[in-house]
């Protein structure tokens, strides 16, 4: 399970492309990596089940005070029921959550210091590529922020899928791809006991929506151009992973049903809350024009009964659209924590 560091004896690889034909996507579908990562993001999809936004920033802030408590407790052999229960493990908010956020915050910066050219194209602004120059230079630095010196051989390994994960310098452009990218960068962390499964939901509603967060400006400041879009009949031209998380949240939610996402006031007040919402609030921002033209499949989808259907279908849909799609999974990189060997049953 992706719970379990791996052996020191492990040899990390530079992560490279196997998937170069339409008939390696059957290798691709019976590999360890992509049992792993449709694994890891279950496992997140089911942590963050009925969970607002802002429900991790409580726990973690009386996280110092809770854990001395139980610590005293334990000294003296005292049961600590009427102590706030830790989420499993008692383990939470680590100092690597807090290290990823401000490795992302490092990005951001850097897009705040390479303000955007004067060119005749109005989308992929060129200044992009001197933004990512950057990041392609410093991402083995940053993880090694991340990553403990014990584990510093994993670093060249698990700092490629961070540099894949932010768009194509060539084509400025970015899409479905780079944010599985991501989701594996975070998959390989948790694979090298970096972060834990515990962490599951501050590694959704922490990091990923950090990430999120960097991603929509860059999207914004370099008008980065979808990547292999299928503009209105797609779920959306850049993310997918927070539609399934962020209707994953809302699941047996009091009052927001699916209809509700298309209603302005609803989002308005609740967008902070669910990243699902959190999407449709950017998608009206950056597109004009009717919901239902512009965002057709989203506006199909307001008319699922119940948040477990939406989330269901957009789990196979995701399946279908993004990871049994040669266009996005021909650059997909697979080395030693993420393989393409078959599945190994055990």
């Amino acid at each position: 399970s992706s719970e379990e560091a791996p052996p020191a004896t492990q040899n990390f690889i530079i992560p490279k492309k196997e998937i170069h034909t339409v008939p390696d996507m059957g290798k691709w579908k019976r590999s360890q990596a992509y049992a792993d990562y449709i694994g890891f993001i279950l496992t997140l999809n089911e942590g963050v089940k009925g969970k607002k936004l802002t429900f991790e920033y409580k726990v973690s802030e009386m996280w110092n005070e809770v854990h001395e408590e139980k610590e005293q407790a334990a000294k003296q052999n005292v049961s600590c029921d009427e102590c706030i229960p830790l989420p499993r493990a008692g383990h939470y908010a680590p100092e690597a959550i807090e290290k990823l956020v401000a490795l992302l915050n490092t990005l951001d910066r850097w897009i705040d210091e390479t303000p955007p050219v004067d060119q005749p194209s109005r989308f992929g602004n060129k200044a992009y590529r001197t933004w990512y120059a950057k990041l392609d230079e410093e991402a083995e630095n940053l993880v090694a922020t991340v990553v403990p010196t014990h584990l510093a051989a994993a670093v060249p390994e698990v700092a490629v899928y961070l540099k894949e994960s932010v768009g194509n310098s060539t084509r400025i452009d970015y899409g479905t791809g780079h944010e599985a990218a991501f989701a594996a960068f975070l998959c390989c962390l948790c694979k090298i006991g970096v972060l834990r499964v515990d962490d599951q939901i501050a590694i959704v509603f922490k990091v990923f929506n950090r990430y999120l967060e960097v991603m929509r400006k860059l999207q914004k400041t370099y008008r980065m151009e979808p990547a292999g879009s299928q503009g209105v009949w797609g779920l959306d031209d850049f993310q997918f992973l927070p539609f399934i998380w962020g209707s994953s949240q809302l699941i047996d939610h009091p009052y927001l049903e699916p209809r509700h996402f298309v209603d302005e006031k609803a989002v308005n007040e609740n967008h902070k809350d669910y990243m699902f919402l959190e999407c449709i609030l950017f998608i009206t921002e950056m597109k004009t024009g009717p919901f239902a033209e512009h965002s057709n499949q989203l506006w199909n989808i307001s008319a699922v009964p119940s948040w477990s259907k939406v989330n269901q279908g957009l789990i196979r849909m995701y399946k279908a659209e993004c990871l049994e799609k040669f266009p996005v999974i021909q650059h997909f990189k697979f080395g030693s924590l993420l393989p393409i060997h078959p599945v190994t049953s055990g």
